[in-house]
């Protein structure tokens, strides 16, 4: 069974916070994915999520968080309900060089992964486009995460790899077996939604998701989460998406 999500960093501009998980219940949304701006008060947080019968499968944690308050880290996901702690991002100043580096980063993300694993989580990386660009040394910093430990699957950001010059599919072929969630996102036609960075509401872009779904489902994605890096109208957005989830689900 499919679950379809939300990522609420898509909605980090249009609080409350309690209207906004109202509003996607209403929807039909079944399931949301936290981030890390939002676990001040986990107990309130999952109180929200059970008022409006969602769940939380997945939830975004930083680097530091995960090897620097590693119990804190557990106890939040433990607490939301999480089957995966996925790790989302590496700011530029702390990203390595070359493939070296990165083959040392890789490690130090499986050695997390070893940890959640023993406390009966998963661990997924979250690309943007800059993995997917090629380091000094060889490789790209995407294979050397994912190769580093089995441990770590992917939470792939298609459209990420659209901007990062790669073909999608060819990348959940790659990883097939490993891919625990997509991230659903468009890229709207070159020059327009300028606005909004550049991305569109699902099934309205550029990106052939109708193929991509079931790509991404035959790579093993049973959690399917949209995304919208900045909105002009989360409330738009939420409704166009799960409208297009409905087709792509259904197989249109």
């Amino acid at each position: 069974m499919t679950t379809l999500s939300m990522q609420l960093y898509s909605a980090r501009n249009a609080p409350p916070l309690a209207n906004q998980l109202r509003d996607l219940a209403a929807l039909g949304y079944r399931d949301v994915e936290c981030f890390r701006g939002l676990y001040d008060d986990v107990p309130a947080l999952k109180a929200m999520l059970d008022e409006n019968g969602l769940t939380a499968r997945s939830g975004h944690f930083s680097v530091d968080l995960l090897e620097g308050e590693f119990d804190r880290t557990v106890e939040i996901a433990r607490t939301l309900g999480n089957e995966i702690v996925v790790l989302p991002y590496l700011l530029p100043d702390s990203r390595p060089s070359d493939a070296q580096g990165w083959k040392a980063f890789g490690a130090r993300v499986g050695a997390v992964a070893r940890r959640l694993k023993g406390e009966g989580l998963r661990t997924a990386w979250h690309n943007h486009d800059f993995e997917l660009r090629m380091v000094e040394g060889g490789g790209r910093p995407l294979d050397h995460i994912l190769d580093a430990d089995p441990a770590i699957e992917w939470e792939a950001d298609l459209a990420w790899v659209v901007r990062g010059g790669e073909d999608p599919a060819a990348w959940l072929r790659r990883y097939a077996g490993r891919v625990a969630a997509l991230h659903v996102k468009d890229i709207a036609p070159a020059g327009t939604k300028t606005d909004e960075d550049g991305w569109a509401d699902v099934g309205e872009g550029t990106l052939d998701w109708a193929a991509l779904w079931q790509d991404g489902k035959a790579a093993g994605a049973d959690l399917m989460v949209a995304e919208h890096d900045n909105p002009s109208d989360f409330g738009r957005f939420a409704r166009t998406t799960i409208r297009a989830f409905q087709r792509f689900e259904n197989g249109n």
